[in-house]
């Protein structure tokens, strides 16, 4: 198997003694003590700017506010959609440009992946995935095949139906991909999305079926180096000079996704207990103080070494 790829501070690494006192310091109301301090913020999307149905507007006026006070946000996200097709989606749901300067996704790196692979040599890829994501494909250098038997690489974007279909169904499927030693390039890492009111599984569960049979997996997107490192370019083009890292916040939702990412490419991270990791807070029952013990001691598990900065029930300024 291969895989390619403190506000009050709470540093992760060693933090088991922290105090109460200091576990609650991390639960902030507001992200504006943020902005001067960290100029750049990479801010996941799905979970925390929108659910899929509707934008955030609390996030998009925190994202907004951070730009007019200088700042800059680059939108970073698990979507195989490319750029322009998920800036598309953005205005479908009404989340103003003025919130952001850049958007990368891991449909992005997936095509640069792909356009690699076929630098190497002419490859046949299958692409696993539903139509929507039909604009993943356009103008790639690769031949497309209609059937997973005429594959030399796969290219998944999701299931075929993720309102009716779960990934073991396709196991069968996967371990005669496997059995065949195909690569198979991931263009969304993340197992699950929160969609409106439901839990919807990506590709990332696909693939880690893929990698339990023994495939090789290409990683595109979150918590994977690639992406942050065309983020950071982003970022930089957007200020006009060369960013430190000291000066980016990571936000999301995801812990091994957006924290993992954050804590894996060195960088100080605001974690939003909404989208999927909704109710972590409050599960229960249980008292404030109990969530925030709960979930530091998930992000120590999930994401190692981790500098968190904050715990925000939703991105607010």
């Amino acid at each position: 198997m291969k895989t390619h790829e403190a506000a009050a501070e709470g540093r992760l690494e060693g933090n088991d003694e922290a105090t109460g006192g200091q576990q609650a310091a991390l639960l902030l109301q507001h992200a504006a003590p943020l902005s001067g301090r960290y100029p750049v913020w990479l801010c996941d999307i799905w979970g925390v700017v929108h659910d899929g149905v509707r934008a955030d507007m609390a996030a998009c006026d925190a994202l907004t506010r951070h730009r007019a006070n200088g700042g800059v946000v680059v939108l970073i996200s698990n979507s195989p959609r490319p750029r322009p097709a998920l800036i598309d989606q953005l205005d479908g749901l009404k989340v103003p440009r003025d919130a952001y300067d850049d958007v990368i996704t891991s449909g992005d790196v997936t095509r640069a992946v792909i356009t690699r692979l076929a630098q190497q040599q002419d490859r046949r890829v299958f692409h696993l995935g539903p139509e929507r994501d039909a604009r993943l494909r356009e103008g790639l250098p690769v031949s497309f095949v209609s059937t997973p038997e005429e594959a030399e690489v796969i290219m998944c974007s999701g299931l075929f139906d993720d309102r009716t279909e779960q990934p073991e169904e396709y196991r069968p499927m996967l371990e005669k991909l496997a059995s065949r030693q195909l690569p198979f390039v991931c263009a969304n890492p993340d197992l699950i999305v929160k969609h409106g009111n439901d839990m919807l599984p990506c590709a990332g569960a696909l693939a880690a079926i893929y990698e339990e049979l023994g495939g090789e997996v290409i990683m595109a997107g979150k918590p994977h180096q690639a992406i942050y490192d065309e983020a950071l370019r982003k970022a930089e083009a957007a200020a006009g000079r060369t960013i430190e890292r000291r000066e980016v916040l990571a936000i999301g939702d995801g812990m091994g996704t957006d924290m993992k990412g954050a804590a894996d490419n060195g960088l100080d991270a605001l974690f939003i207990a909404g989208g999927i990791s909704a109710g972590l807070l409050d599960d229960g029952g249980q008292d404030v103080a109990a969530g925030v013990r709960k979930v530091l001691q998930m992000l120590q598990e999930q994401a190692p070494g981790l500098k968190l900065v904050g715990i925000m029930r939703q991105l607010q300024w």
